[in-house]
């Protein structure tokens, strides 16, 4: 067993690092916030909306009056000129009383948008969680495969050396130095590879974790939260993953949305009161107080055919959500059957690789023996050195599958999350963010509930 450093870091610790700053699980998280505030929207149906006024301006009136023959004489011209500030303030305030349960009915529809959204970010917690493990074990397989690779480059270096020497003195040809050298040149090649490939994981890591990748820790299968058969992670999958309630919460709100569109074909009824006060109005001084409230029925007749549309437009999209919703639901069976057999693959993968690990060790070491005494050429020692080297890839490489196909199960049906896992974060709740706006009258402040 290995002692690890007290800085390494271990597959729950990169796992709780992508959990607070994978940016793409924290902009769904913005998602669900902003999701959050259809609820209040929806809600501001049932309030009044009050508007005030103010208007000020400036009047001349000239009147001129003509000469005209009075009794005893005759009236001269005459000029009035009048000069006035009108102005004035006033209030209104409307008030929907019926709209047909449009209001209700969009309430209820928010509503299911919110538990959609966070079943949608449950669903990519899960698969960040899952890409963080994935990008985990592929830096330590890749890292374990560049080192056998390079190791595999030292080996044959000085598997030519020695062959340089022998045909020096005569013990073997021209042909198995070429044949050497050939080796070690594929054995570069494959190292560069190798090396390329490490690249591009730790590229991977960095961009799921955030960090780059340093000592890390063997990774392990989560064998504790795996189902005990493949028929009881099916049930699991269909009754708990989040993207097929998120489908469900989908049909909720295509069927909500009819009926808001049939509400616009019944009758309108509102309140509206008015208030105002106006100064200068007609004549200087004068002061005149209004004040009215107005009860209004509006009886929808004809449009045209609009709303009648739009309700069998809506209509066929909950079919659309409904047939979205089966599609999801065997796209989850699919993906548990398909890592449930990777998993057992995994198993048997890692049993035939340690076999062959075994095997190939004896027989190299065999070769080389018999290569000693002649009895063996230098390409049958190359050879069985190869097989070696592919027998530990291919033991380093079920390792990590094995690993990784654990969390795919667990993943598949839908029980993927910090809390599962029990990683040492701070579990964000959508539902503290909600609980400070849904019943929200003003502010353009956003609370702190992230």
């Amino acid at each position: 067993m290995a002692v690890l450093p007290a800085s390494a870091e271990t597959l729950e610790s990169a796992l709780a690092r992508a959990y607070g700053a994978n940016p793409a699980l924290n902009a769904q998280r913005a998602s669900v916030r902003a999701t959050d505030e259809n609820v209040a929207r929806a809600k501001s149906g049932y309030r009044p909306r009050i508007n005030a006024t103010a208007d000020a301006g400036a009047l001349f009136e000239e009147f001129e009056s003509p000469a005209r023959p009075v009794l005893g004489g005759v009236n001269p011209n005459s000029t009035t000129v009048t000069r006035t500030a009108p102005r004035g303030v006033g209030v209104q305030v409307d008030q929907t009383l019926f709209n047909g349960f449009q209001t209700s009915n969009s309430v209820r529809q928010a509503e299911s948008s919110v538990m959609s959204a966070r079943e949608t970010l449950r669903n990519n917690e899960q698969n960040t969680l899952f890409n963080a493990v994935t990008a985990y074990m592929n830096v330590l397989r890749d890292t374990a495969i560049l080192n056998l690779q390079r190791n595999n480059v030292e080996v044959i270096d000085e598997q030519l050396r020695q062959t340089r020497d022998r045909f020096e003195v005569g013990e073997v040809t021209r042909t198995d130095v070429a044949q050497a050298e050939s080796r070690l040149a594929l054995a570069r090649s494959q190292a560069s590879l190798a090396e390329a490939n490490l690249r591009t994981s730790i590229a991977t890591y960095r961009q799921v974790i955030g960090v780059e990748p340093r000592q890390l820790a063997p990774g392990r299968p989560v064998d504790r939260l795996l189902p005990r058969t493949l028929e009881a992670a099916l049930q699991i999958g269909l009754k708990e993953h989040p993207a097929i309630h998120a489908a469900l919460h989908g049909v909720d709100v295509a069927e909500l949305q009819v009926r808001i569109t049939e509400g616009e074909l019944a009758p309108q009824l509102g309140l509206t009161g008015t208030f105002a006060r106006r100064y200068d109005s007609q004549i200087p001084g004068d002061e005149r107080t209004a004040a009215s409230v107005v009860a209004r029925l509006t009886v929808p007749i004809y449009q045209g055919g609009d709303v009648h549309a739009r309700t069998r437009q809506d209509k066929e999209t909950v079919g659309q959500r409904r047939l979205e919703a089966d599609s999801v639901r065997d796209q989850v069976r699919a993906a548990v059957i398909s890592s449930w057999g990777q998993l057992e693959a995994a198993r048997a993968q890692i049993i035939a690789a340690q076999a062959q690990v075994d095997a190939s060790e004896t027989a190299l070491n065999g070769v080389r023996e018999e290569a000693r005494v002649g009895q063996r050429t230098t390409l049958d020692v190359l050879n069985a050195q190869q097989e070696l080297l592919n027998a530990r890839v291919n033991l380093i490489t079920a390792q990590r599958d094995r690993v990784v196909a654990s969390y795919a199960v667990v993943q598949s049906t839908g029980r993927l999350s910090s809390r599962s896992i029990g990683l040492n974060v701070e579990q964000y709740s959508p539902k503290l963010h909600y609980d400070q706006v849904k019943d929200l009258w003003f502010g353009l402040t956003t609370p702190e509930g992230k």
